[in-house]
């Protein structure tokens, strides 16, 4: 099957703040697509009731990206979010939440199937049954906005996301071009979506190459020492991330210890988080100014960074990247 990236109407950004995800858009800008095309899709953790694992300044910084550079983003998530799901006991999986283009909301799922339960953290895994924050909350209503609404009917549309393979084997293997899992190419009223990974053959330095070039100042972690944008809590973290979150976050991080307890399982297999805590260092670039804006929920500085501020490389990078699948 031949691709060409020029040959689509409508373009979706996997976009989670983070800096390859960031890299993935502004390759489609180095590519010439107009912005009016272009959409951020940002899958929101943790839904809209309460910020439990992810970063709270993420989701306004996603919308803050957006408007700095002229283009639309729409919000996914699971109702509850990252905690009901992981608290469900004996019930059904919850709906789907996205935004639609006139400013309503559309809902999907969650209303059949047989009653599940939880009642313990997503595994570090690669198979997404037990490493369900991935497939649940991420893939899951992404696929669901898209073939829940009729604007993608009779068009071709192209979803990019910002996987690498330098950061696993797993993601090495992943094709560069494939149909989508939305894909309904040949049904009666037809879907045509793929899968492009621009960016998988990248290595870190153009990655950072390209969001120097467009000046872009990346998301707060970064500048504190985390190499990856995942959640704050991301369960692929190591000794030194969850210290650091630990003395960014020290309630919520008293509460998942709980959990831990609660469920009699914990979210490392070999170790509880109380010890891993006390085990790692707490990253040296994290500063009250930076813990505050990463711990806001409205982002209030330039994306595009003024002509009189010079582009600083993030403490994070070439850091730490964690294991991801």
């Amino acid at each position: 099957m031949e691709y060409d990236i020029h040959d689509y109407d409508r373009y979706i950004v996997s976009f989670s703040g983070g800096k390859d995800s960031t890299a993935t858009f502004l390759f489609l800008l180095d590519q010439g697509i107009p912005r009016d095309r272009i959409e951020l899709w940002h899958q929101d953790i943790d839904g809209r009731e309460r910020t439990f694992f992810d970063w709270e300044i993420t989701p306004d910084y996603c919308r803050r990206f957006a408007q700095a550079f002229g283009v639309k983003i729409y919000f996914q998530w699971k109702e509850g979010g990252f905690y009901r799901e992981m608290m469900r006991e004996n019930a059904l999986t919850a709906p789907n939440c996205y935004e639609l283009p006139d400013g309503t909301l559309g809902r999907s799922g969650g209303t059949r199937g047989k009653p599940g339960t939880r009642l313990r953290f997503p595994q570090a895994a690669a198979d997404l049954r037990t490493r369900w924050c991935s497939s649940y909350l991420k893939i899951d209503v992404c696929s669901a906005a898209i073939v829940h609404q009729p604007r993608f009917h009779g068009i071709r549309t192209l979803v990019l996301s910002g996987e690498r393979g330098e950061e696993s084997p797993q993601r090495a293997k992943y094709a560069i071009w494939e149909p989508d899992r939305a894909d309904l190419r040949n049904g009666r009223i037809p879907r045509h979506v793929d899968r492009h990974r621009p960016i998988r053959d990248w290595k870190e330095s153009e990655v950072w190459a390209i969001i120097e070039r467009y000046r872009v100042r990346v998301h707060p972690c970064y500048y504190m020492g985390w190499g990856r944008c995942s959640c704050k809590f991301c369960i692929f973290g190591n000794r030194n991330q969850f210290a650091s979150a630990a003395h960014i976050s020290p309630e919520l991080t008293r509460e998942i210890i709980s959990l831990e307890g609660q469920f009699a399982s914990t979210i490392k297999r070999n170790c509880d988080l109380d010890a891993l805590i006390a085990s790692g260092t707490p990253y040296p670039h994290i500063t009250d100014e930076l813990k505050a804006l990463a711990t806001n929920y409205d982002y209030d500085r330039p994306i595009i960074l003024p002509e009189d501020e010079p582009w600083l490389l993030p403490a994070g990078a070439f850091g730490e990247s964690c294991g991801v699948m």
